[in-house]
């Protein structure tokens, strides 16, 4: 059987997730918000969203700890670290090109 687009989609979701969860846990969301104009929270809140259209109630930890694979303040407190002075410019900089 072939898989489907949305199959398929769904994969490759799961495959970011594992990345950023166990392989790039270092990577702090504002570096992400700075390069990509996303984070681990956007891909919650998108996350969120979309089950909320399908007829779902989750909250935002929930979507969160989906996302994080752990519950949020855990993920936090094991890997967020304080913004540099340096972080907060570009992140500044950043958001007046991502919409």
């Amino acid at each position: 059987m072939t898989p489907t687009a949305i199959e398929l989609e769904a994969a490759a979701f799961r495959r970011l997730l594992d990345h950023l969860n166990r392989h790039r846990a270092d990577v702090q969301n504002i570096d992400l918000m700075i390069l990509a104009g996303f984070c681990r929270n956007c891909l919650a809140d998108w996350y969120r969203d979309a089950a909320v259209e399908s007829g779902m109630q989750m909250s935002k930890e929930q979507a969160r700890e989906r996302i994080y694979g752990e519950p949020f303040a855990q993920w936090k407190g094991k890997y967020q670290k304080e913004a540099t002075p340096e972080q907060l410019t570009a992140f500044e900089t950043a958001k007046k090109n991502h919409p």
